[in-house]
């Protein structure tokens, strides 16, 4: 091991940057990698017992992204990514804010249809009411979607899935373009591929992309097999080539991308209240996001599944709706205040509220 590693673990962050060199770089904007600090693991497990949310935010004044891409690697286990090769997934942490402690749903809905509902409304499926994990027919969450918001305020959006069950979240109201496959399994090449084609043809304001071949993978050979860590690899390909789309199109400059997980996994399952089950990585990167940001090493702030809709909001200009379970994690925009105590309860404001 290198002089960085002597007698301490070096951090996630130091185990990326190493990781990552000699990979290429997947800075959207096509620049060097920036340094990074190393890490430091939680003081507690993340993934025992109800979350508090007390940690207040501050809303931007104004959006501070022209688009939003939202991309899920079903069944992507945070600890997967030190171990495959990924160098578009560890390039993004890198050059942006990420965390690989957030957290997936509270039991017992740590499946893939309920989770990622939760990612884009905010809100617990105890309240967003998809509490299934099959196929069924014209039946939407309870609570407008970010595809909802984001249509009442005149932007285009657009879904594509590698799994069928997703018309729960693709209401066509809410949908100007949306992708849902005809027969499974879907390799995670061909999503990314019409995703690609999706941004060079229509350009949405608002994209969401799932990914699920990782999944796939760990229900057949087992999270964590030589099979899923190709799985990964395939992934993080797909990843690259859909950033490559906006790369090509002029937009990736102006897109806040969120890459995030429903779920991870042990064994051939995932289990509720299994830690390897709830925890999963969180990436952001784009216009005002700090380079190099390991949000594990901010105090009090812990990231949640439902957090990816209120950032993505945030962005791209949409209120937040009141009594989200989500929220807008300011912590990744440079500038933004890191030692806020966790303890203080103010609710969220604007600057000039």
């Amino acid at each position: 091991m290198s002089e960085r590693t002597t007698h301490r673990w070096p951090g996630i962050a130091g185990l990326l940057a190493a990781l990552t060199a000699g990979c290429g770089s997947a800075d959207p904007g096509g620049a060097p990698l920036p340094a990074t600090t190393p890490a430091v693991a939680p003081s507690t497990n993340p993934t025992t017992g109800p979350v508090a949310r007390p940690r207040p935010y501050t809303l931007p004044d104004r959006p501070f992204a022209r688009r939003a891409l939202i991309v899920t690697v079903d069944g992507l286990r945070p600890d997967l990514l030190a171990v495959a090769e990924a160098p578009n997934l560890r390039g993004l942490a890198l050059a942006g804010s990420y965390t690989f402690w957030a957290r997936t749903v509270d039991d017992p809905y740590v499946y893939t249809l309920p989770a990622h509902v939760s990612i884009l409304t905010g809100v617990h499926p105890d309240r967003h009411g998809v509490t299934w994990n099959e196929y069924i027919e014209q039946s939407y969450p309870q609570v407008p979607t970010l595809f909802d918001l984001a249509k009442r305020r005149g932007m285009s959006t657009a879904l594509v899935s590698g799994k069928m069950k997703f018309v729960a979240a693709a209401d066509p109201a809410s949908l100007d373009w949306r992708y849902l496959p005809p027969d499974e399994p879907v390799a995670d090449a061909d999503v990314a591929d019409r995703a690609a084609k999706l941004v060079a043809a229509h350009r949405p304001d608002v994209l969401f992309v799932h990914l699920p071949g990782v999944d796939t993978a760990g229900h057949e050979r087992g999270w964590g097999s030589p099979q899923q860590r190709a799985a990964v690899a395939a992934a993080d390909a797909a990843v690259g080539r859909v950033l490559a789309a906006y790369r090509d199109a002029g937009l990736l400059r102006e897109t806040l991308v969120l890459v995030t997980a429903d779920h991870g996994g042990t064994d051939v399952l995932h289990y509720n209240g299994d830690p390897r089950s709830r925890t999963v990585p969180w990436i952001a990167t784009g216009p005002g996001v700090r380079a190099g940001a390991d949000l594990t090493l901010v105090r009090g702030l812990d990231v949640r599944s439902e957090d990816t809709f209120a950032t993505a909001c945030a962005a791209v200009g949409i209120p937040i709706p009141a009594g989200s379970d989500g929220r807008f994690v300011e912590e990744i925009l440079e500038g933004r205040d890191l030692l806020r105590p966790a303890a203080d309860t103010r609710a969220a404001t604007r600057p000039g509220d």
